[in-house]
C-alpha cells in the first residue's frame, strides 16, 4: 500500500481526480467542497444519492498527510466502499466486528506505519474507550487529517433513521477540536441540518446543499387493488435490470419473493427475521448480479451501494417522504434512467397508523402522523410528484418535470376560485386553530359531537360545501398548500394558517386553478427504455463486456460495478477503444484500472471488432491553438457532440439526441472550447448574459464557480457560467 508520505502532488484537482478515480471533471459542488476541506474547514454536505458525496472526502484524504477516519453506520456499506477504493489502487481499510483479533491487529499496525489513507469505522467502535488509545497514537504519529461522518442524518431525532450511538460523536470535537469534520447525507430538512450542526458541534461550517432533484428518476403512483400482484409482476417483467421491492412486513416480503420465484423471477427476501448470515448472503447475491430482485423491509437500506438498480417499487406505503426519497433513491445512482413506483391503498394507511399507535410517546405519534399525511398527500395529488418531494426539503421547483406520471398524463385544470374562497373563509372563521379534516367537516355540514360542542355548526361557512366530496375538498386543500396560498404548522398538529396568498384569493386578486381527478385506475404513462439508445453492434458488444466484467468480478469476489460502472462499459461499446491510450480516455478509467483491466478489455473489444468486421474508433489527435501544447486528444464522443453543435442543436437537444446528461454535454463543450475548437458561445449563452459573467470572472477570478455564481446571483445557471468561463480561460491562457 502507498505510504502517506509518497502521495504524489498534482498540478490541479482535476489531474488528481483523473489519476485516482478516472473521471475527467467534478460534479456540482464537489470541487468547492474539496477546496474547503483542504483548507481544514468544517463542512456539512447535503447531496442526493448518486451525487458523489464519497468523493468529497476520499480525494482530499489522498492529497493530505495522515489518515481520514470515516464514520459509517453499517458493515456492508463500509466493506463495499473499501472494495471500490482498493480496486482503484487506494489504500483503504475498515475495522469492525466481522474481523478476527489478528486481522484487527494487522490493520492497526498498517495504520501506524502510515500505509492507510482512509479508515472506515462504526460510531460505536470509534467512541469506544478501548479504541481511543489507538486514535491518540495515530494523531501523534502519522496524523489524522479529517473525520468524515457519513449518513449524518442518523444524528438527528428529526431524521428518518435516527441512531442514538451517533449522538456520542460530539466528543470528537471536545477531544480533538483541531481536526476538521465533514458531515454528509443525502436527505436533511432544514430542521435536521440545524440538528446535525448542533449535535456534532461543527465549527462555523460551510453548508453545501446541491439540490434534491434526481432528474433521472421517473416517479409514479399506482392504485393498489386485488390484482396488484399481477401489476407488480408485469412491472418487473417490463423493466430491465436489477430492482428492489419494499414491503412493510416480513410476512409480505416472504410472500412476494416466493410468488416472484414461482413466476420465474430470480428474487430473494431480506428482513430482520432472517439470520445475519442469510441476510448477508442474499444481499451479496443481489449486489453481484447473481439474483435480479431483492424484496425487503426498510431494514434493507443504507447498506446497499449498488449503482445500477433500475427500479424501486414500494408495494406497501412508505412511512415518510424523507424515507421514501432515501429508499427510492437507491435507484439510478449511476445517473442512468430508473423508475420509482408506489402502490397506494387506504388499507396500508390503516397499517401505518396502527404502527404509529405503538409508539409510547404522544409527541412522536403526532410527528409520525403528520409525516404520514405528507405521504398520503404525495400519493393522492395530481400535481408534479417531484415538486411535492422537493418542497418537503425546502427546495423550490416550478413543476412540470415531464418525468412523473402526473406530468406525462396531466389531469385538466379547473377553476376552483369560489371553492377556495369558501375553504379559506372557513379556516378564518375557525380562528386558524384546526386542521384540514375539521375544516372539511364544517364545510360539509357534519354533525360530529366535537364540532357541535365548539359551536362551529353556527358558523356562516357551515354546510356551504356539501356539493363537493370529502376527496375533492382534500385535493383543493393540498393544492392550496402546494401553491403557497395556505400554510400549515410543522409541530405535529398540522394546523392550517392563512398567509399573504390566502388573502389575495379572498380579495379576488388572484384565481385558483387546480387539478381534480376522480379516484380510478391511473392512465398508463409511457416511458422510454431505461437503456441509452445504442445500435445493434453496440448492444452486442455491451453484453459481451458485461459478461467479461462479471467474470472478473467473481474472480475477485467483488460486485461487478467495482470493476466498471455501466456508463463506462457503454462508452467502451460506443467508442470501441483497442489501445491503452484510447482506453485511458474512457470515463472511470484511472491509472490503477488502466493497469489492471486495460489490456483485458481492449483485447476483448479488438476480438469483437474483428469477428463482426467493425472498425475500432480510436482517439484522433487534432492540433490546438495553444502554443504550449503540440496536440490534444479528442475522442469520438467529443467529435459527435461537436458535430451536433455545428448542426445548430442546443446543449439540451444534443443531450436528448445522444441519451446523455446535460452536464456531460456542457463538459464536452467546455473541453472543446479549451482545445481551440470552433464553438459558438452566442448560440449557447445569450450575449447580454455573457457580459455580466465575464465581469464577475474578472472580479472574483475563474477558480471557483460558486464564487462567480455568488457574485452574479441565483438567476444565473452554473452551465452558462461554465461555458463562459471556458472561453475566458481560453482567451487568457492563449
Amino acid at each position: 500500500m502507498a505510504s502517506a508520505t509518497t502521495i504524489t502532488s498534482f498540478p490541479s484537482l482535476e489531474k488528481a481526480l483523473k489519476h485516482f478515480f478516472g473521471y475527467d471533471g467534478f460534479r456540482h459542488y464537489q470541487r468547492d467542497i474539496i477546496e474547503h476541506v483542504l483548507k481544514n474547514r468544517d463542512v456539512l454536505v447535503i447531496m442526493p444519492t448518486g451525487g458523489g458525496k464519497s468523493l468529497c472526502y476520499q480525494l482530499p484524504a489522498l492529497l493530505r498527510v495522515g489518515v481520514t477516519i470515516v464514520v459509517s453506520p453499517l458493515i456492508a456499506l463500509m466493506q463495499d466502499q473499501v472494495n471500490s477504493l482498493k480496486d482503484n489502487g487506494i489504500a483503504a481499510t475498515f475495522i469492525n466486528s466481522s474481523l478476527t483479533f489478528n486481522e484487527v491487529r494487522d490493520r492497526e499496525q498498517a495504520l501506524l506505519k502510515g500505509e492507510i489513507k482512509l479508515l472506515y469505522l462504526a460510531p460505536e467502535r470509534l467512541m469506544s474507550p478501548s479504541f481511543w488509545p489507538l486514535l491518540e497514537q495515530l494523531q501523534q504519529t502519522i496524523g489524522i487529517s479529517a473525520f468524515a461522518i457519513d449518513e449524518a442524518h442518523c444524528v438527528s431525532e428529526w431524521g428518518h433513521d435516527f441512531r442514538p450511538e451517533y449522538r456520542q460523536l460530539f466528543q470528537l470535537k471536545q477531544q480533538l477540536p483541531q481536526i476538521p469534520t465533514m458531515a454528509l447525507t443525502a436527505t436533511a430538512t432544514e430542521r435536521v441540518r440545524q440538528d446535525i450542526v448542533q449535535q456534532l458541534r461543527l465549527n462555523d461550517p460551510q453548508i453545501f446543499v446541491s439540490g434534491f432533484n434526481r432528474q433521472n428518476l421517473y416517479y409514479e403512483v399506482k392504485p393498489k387493488t386485488k390484482q396488484s400482484y399481477d401489476h407488480l409482476l408485469k412491472l418487473v417483467k417490463q423493466q430491465p435490470g436489477a430492482g428492489i421491492i419494499y414491503c412493510l412486513s416480513r410476512k409480505r416480503v416472504n410472500e412476494i419473493s416466493f410468488r416472484l420465484k414461482q413466476d420465474g423471477i430470480s428474487a430473494l427476501p431480506y428482513h430482520a427475521g432472517l439470520s445475519a448470515q442469510e441476510r448477508q448472503e442474499n444481499q451479496e447475491q443481489f449486489i453481484r448480479d447473481d439474483v435480479r430482485i431483492i424484496v425487503a423491509t426498510i431494514a434493507f437500506g443504507m447498506g446497499i451501494n449498488k449503482p445500477d438498480v433500475r427500479f424501486v417499487i414500494h408495494y406497501d406505503l412508505p412511512r415518510t417522504i424523507e424515507s421514501y426519497y432515501q429508499e427510492s433513491g437507491r435507484a439510478g445512482r449511476d445517473g442512468d434512467p430508473a423508475n420509482c413506483t408506489v402502490f397506494f391503498s387506504y388499507a396500508d394507511v390503516a397499517t401505518v397508523d396502527y404502527l404509529i399507535n405503538q409508539k409510547p410517546d404522544e409527541q412522536e405519534q403526532r410527528i409520525a402522523r403528520q409525516q404520514l399525511r405528507h405521504v398520503i398527500n404525495y400519493t393522492e395529488s395530481a400535481i408534479c410528484r417531484r415538486k411535492i418531494q422537493l418542497s418537503y426539503f425546502g427546495e423550490s421547483f416550478a413543476g412540470n418535470c415531464q418525468n412523473c406520471d402526473n406530468c406525462l398524463n396531466p389531469v385538466p385544470l379547473e377553476d376552483w376560485t369560489i371553492e377556495a374562497q369558501k375553504f379559506l373563509s372557513c379556516v378564518a372563521r375557525c380562528q386558524e386553530r384546526f386542521g384540514m379534516n375539521h375544516i372539511i367537516d364544517v364545510l360539509r355540514g357534519s354533525r360530529k359531537k366535537r364540532l357541535v360542542e365548539l359551536g362551529h355548526d353556527q358558523l356562516s361557512t357551515y354546510g356551504i360545501g356539501q356539493d363537493h366530496s370529502v376527496d375533492e375538498w382534500r385535493q383543493l386543500c393540498r393544492s392550496l398548500l402546494h401553491q403557497e396560498l395556505l400554510a400549515e404548522t410543522t409541530d405535529g398538529y398540522s394546523v392550517l394558517k392563512l398567509n399573504a396568498g390566502s388573502w389575495q384569493v379572498l380579495k379576488k386578486q388572484i384565481p385558483v386553478n387546480i387539478h381534480i381527478f376522480k379516484r380510478a385506475e391511473a392512465p398508463k404513462a409511457t416511458k422510454a427504455s431505461n437503456e441509452v439508445q445504442l445500435n445493434a453492434d453496440e448492444i452486442l458488444l455491451l453484453e459481451q463486456l458485461r459478461r467479461l466484467r462479471k467474470r472478473l468480478a467473481d474472480e475477485q469476489s467483488v460486485p461487478p460495478y467495482v470493476v466498471f460502472a455501466d456508463a463506462s462499459l457503454r462508452q467502451m461499446a460506443q467508442q470501441r477503444p483497442i489501445t491503452t491510450t484510447a482506453f485511458a480516455a474512457i470515463s472511470g478509467v484511472g491509472k490503477r484500472k488502466l493497469e489492471q483491466y486495460g489490456q483485458i478489455f481492449t483485447n476483448e473489444i479488438q476480438h469483437f471488432c474483428q469477428s463482426h468486421n467493425l472498425t475500432p474508433n480510436n482517439i484522433v489527435s487534432v492540433p490546438t491553438a495553444t502554443p504550449q501544447q503540440s496536440a490534444q486528444e479528442l475522442t469520438s464522443t467529443y467529435i459527435t457532440t461537436h458535430t451536433l453543435h455545428k448542426q445548430g442543436l442546443s446543449p439540451s437537444e444534443i443531450a436528448l439526441e445522444r441519451g446523455l446528461r446535460l452536464g456531460t454535454i456542457i463538459e464536452h463543450l467546455c473541453q472543446l472550447i479549451e482545445m481551440g475548437q470552433d464553438i459558438d458561445l452566442n448560440s449557447t449563452v445569450s450575449p447580454e448574459r455573457q457580459v455580466p459573467i465575464f465581469e464577475a470572472i474578472e472580479k472574483v477570478g475563474s477558480h471557483s464557480l460558486r464564487n462567480i455564481r455568488d457574485e452574479l446571483g441565483e438567476t444565473f445557471d452554473y452551465n452558462e457560467i461554465r461555458l463562459v468561463r471556458a472561453v475566458w480561460e481560453r482567451q487568457n491562457l492563449a
